[in-house]
């Protein structure tokens, strides 16, 4: 089993920045790719970005430049940094990570309002 802590949500205005966090506990070593996901309200959950062991990556079109996903395999921590924020960018953002046998894990979400 593997447990995903999410942190660092929050209001902001469009235009600023916010990090999230997200650390990994369990049966970690099996862990591959780790990466976030967000929902609107009244829309499907999507890929924000995602990260394999070997620091690969790939992003959502729409964050593509804004935002910045790591990871820090020494603890077990992924993280987005994201910036130039949008109103649109408003979700609940996820936490995930794949291990063996494609077995998906997710965080309890954290909730990321982008208002003036």
């Amino acid at each position: 089993q593997v447990q995903l802590v999410e942190s660092g949500g929050g209001l902001v205005q469009p235009g600023g920045s916010l990090r999230l966090s997200c650390a990994a506990s369990g049966t970690i070593f099996s862990i591959n790719t780790m990466g976030w996901y967000r929902q609107a309200p009244g829309k499907q959950r999507e890929l924000v970005a995602r990260i394999t062991r070997g620091r690969s990556t790939n992003y959502a079109d729409s964050v593509k430049g804004r935002f910045t996903i790591s990871r820090d395999n020494a603890k077990n921590g992924v993280y987005l940094q994201m910036n130039s924020l949008k109103p649109e960018d408003t979700a609940v953002y996820y936490c995930n990570a794949v291990g063996l046998y494609a077995r998906e894990y997710w965080g309890q979400g954290t909730q990321v309002t982008v208002s003036s």
